[in-house]
């Protein structure tokens, strides 16, 4: 893999930008400066940086009552703890309450990998959908990552916003990034299957559409980075004349984007929707990609499934 920049680096680099403009982007964490590739902004902006160390909790609330003074927080922890053990507060102080904070969940999915199910973050999709008011991007690179969190500094709305925690291929380049705030991406035109991915399984979905190339099916792409709001106008429209859909996720096979988008695609135009997630139960240890290609949600696993259903 040629890239060597996670995401949350990028992360980084942009809120650093928006900081040395305006002394109001302050960014809170959970003793996670690290994790989060946060260090570089903590030793650059001190006064803008505050640690609150293992207390999710208190770091959202912190961040929603920085929000109230007119302060842009961006409150960042591993996503399995703050889609979890903060879940109130993010309900009641940040959405319920209307206020600008940027909630960024760390090593999402299964990025935690060995660590187990205690860090994994496969429920996170669902969990913060259901909140009303609150908003759910997953970057599928770096150069989506980046758009994300410049959109993202113009506005006053909270928002969800999961990133892994290792470097990923590129699915984009730098200055080609169709980029629309809330719009999916089309990565690819197909007539016979239409992919729906996000976060860092966009890669794979897109592969997957060139070796199905080889077995004679043509398949669309769609990179669905704003689960919520869910891009309901492009999703129908990428997968008007299909035959299937096919719906891949780091996510638990409930609740994500394969409920979203089968939901959307039964109500206006109803036909065969697949969803490959992980499993409901603890998944398997190891590397992120080799999680991928055990539960079939790599290139090749994607393919396989689309040429079995299509036969």
């Amino acid at each position: 893999m040629a890239n060597k920049i996670a995401n949350r680096a990028v992360m980084c680099e942009v809120l650093k930008e928006a900081a040395s403009k305006d002394k109001n982007v302050v960014v809170l964490c959970s003793d996670s400066r690290g994790s989060a590739s946060l260090a570089s902004f903590a030793d650059t902006y001190p006064e803008q940086f505050v640690e609150v160390g293992i207390a999710e909790q208190n770091l959202v609330s912190i961040a929603a009552g920085l929000a109230s003074c007119g302060k842009i927080p961006f409150a960042v922890s591993p996503a399995s703890f703050i889609s979890t053990r903060s879940y109130e507060q993010c309900k009641v102080d940040c959405a319920y309450s209307d206020m600008n904070v940027k909630l960024i969940g760390i090593s999402g999915g299964v990025s935690y990998g060995a660590l187990g199910m205690t860090h994994h973050s496969a429920q996170d999709i669902a969990a913060m959908s259901a909140i009303p008011n609150m908003r759910v991007y997953l970057p599928s690179d770096r150069f989506q990552t980046r758009c994300v969190f410049e959109e993202l500094l113009k506005d006053h709305k909270t928002a969800y916003v999961r990133i892994g925690r290792n470097p990923v291929e590129d699915v984009y380049s730098e200055g080609n990034v169709p980029f629309k705030m809330d719009k999916a991406t089309v990565l690819a035109e197909g007539s016979d299957v239409l992919i729906v991915a996000c976060g860092e399984l966009v890669k794979a979905a897109k592969d997957s559409a060139e070796l199905l190339k080889a077995k004679n099916i043509s398949a669309g792409v769609l990179d669905m980075y704003c689960v919520k709001p869910l891009d309901s106008e492009g999703l129908l429209s990428a997968a008007k004349g299909k035959k299937l859909i096919i719906t891949v996720e780091e996510h638990s096979p409930f609740g994500g984007l394969g409920s979203m988008v089968a939901q959307v695609i039964s109500a206006n135009d109803p036909k065969k929707v697949v969803n490959l997630s992980l499993p409901d139960a603890p998944v398997i240890t190891g590397k992120s990609q080799e999680v991928f290609a055990h539960y079939g949600m790599n290139a090749e696993g994607i393919a396989k499934k689309v040429a079995e259903i299509l036969g």
